[in-house]
Parts: C-alpha cells; structure tokens; sequence
C-alpha cells in the first residue's frame, strides 16, 4: 500500500468513492478505523457498534489499550446489517443467521476451489495420526502425485514383459 492510499485510509476514505479500487483480501482486513469513524462510515451511532460488538455480529480487532479498531470489511457487514435491518425489517437474531450462513458459504465455496483445482485421482485427503481426515498441503500432494507416477512407469515395462 502506497503512502497516498495510506493517507486516505488514516483520513476514512472508503473504496469506491473515487473510480472503484480493488483491494487485496489482507487490505480489507486492515485494523484502520477508530469506532467513532466506522460508525460515520457506516451511517451508525458509535454505541450501536458497541452492541453489535458485544453481541457477535461485528468484532472488530482489538489494539493493546482494548481500543476497538474496525476494518474495510468490518464497515461493509455493518452496512449490510443496517440495509438487511432497516431496508428488509429482519431482526439481529435473522441477520446473524444470515452472516453466520454467508460465512459458512464463503468456507464451502473455499473448499470446492481446492477440489477443482487438484488433478484428477490425486488424493486430496488423508488420515493424520490421531485418525482425524486433513487436507494434503500442495507439497505433500504433488510428491504423492510424483510415487503415483513413478509407480506407473515402474510397472509399465512389467506389463509388456507380461504380454510376451
């Protein structure tokens, strides 16, 4: 991040204001914003996200002082809560269902990406040593892949030694 785009987070500039910017996945996770800013940026009072704080549907990072700092993504849930509150009359009970719901799609949609990307017949899983199902990392999959492949030439000569 530049010095200029710094700045402009420091000041509470949101994205999209002048031309749209992309962020990387980690800018938007960025502890930027104190409470009474976010709540501006949000359209909120600073004590309803406070409550929405203590009831789990915005947890925004924590400085060393116990300070609430609020990130990019922090102020876009507390503009969908306002919008799913206000715009469509659901109650915070419905609304953290929906984050809660939304959350576990975003996970689901994560673990699809990895199936799709691996190779066809690699193993994608396997058993860890206390017995519980974990995903191969990429290092430990492709050596896999390499045996696999090893493998089948080792046997292939075997297979014409056989058919003579």
């Amino acid at each position: 991040m530049n010095d200029s785009t710094n700045r402009r987070y420091r000041r509470g500039e949101m994205p999209g204001g002048n031309g749209g910017e992309r962020f990387a996945e980690e800018q938007l996770d960025e502890p930027l914003f104190l409470i009474s800013r976010a709540a501006e940026l949000a359209g909120m009072h600073p004590q309803t996200l406070r409550q929405y704080d203590r009831l789990g549907l915005v947890s925004p990072q924590r400085t060393s002082g116990r300070g609430r700092r609020y990130s990019l993504r922090n102020i876009a849930t507390l503009r969908e809560i306002q919008r799913l509150s206000q715009d469509e009359g659901i109650n915070l009970a419905g609304i953290q269902r929906i984050l809660t719901l939304q959350a576990e799609v975003t996970r689901l949609r994560g673990h699809i990406d990895l199936l799709l990307t691996r190779e066809p017949g690699s193993r994608i899983f396997t058993a860890a040593s206390g017995g519980d199902v974990v995903v191969l990392s990429g290092a430990r999959a492709r050596s896999e892949r390499r045996l696999k492949i090893r493998g089948m030439l080792e046997a292939a000569p075997r297979r014409n030694q056989e058919s003579n």
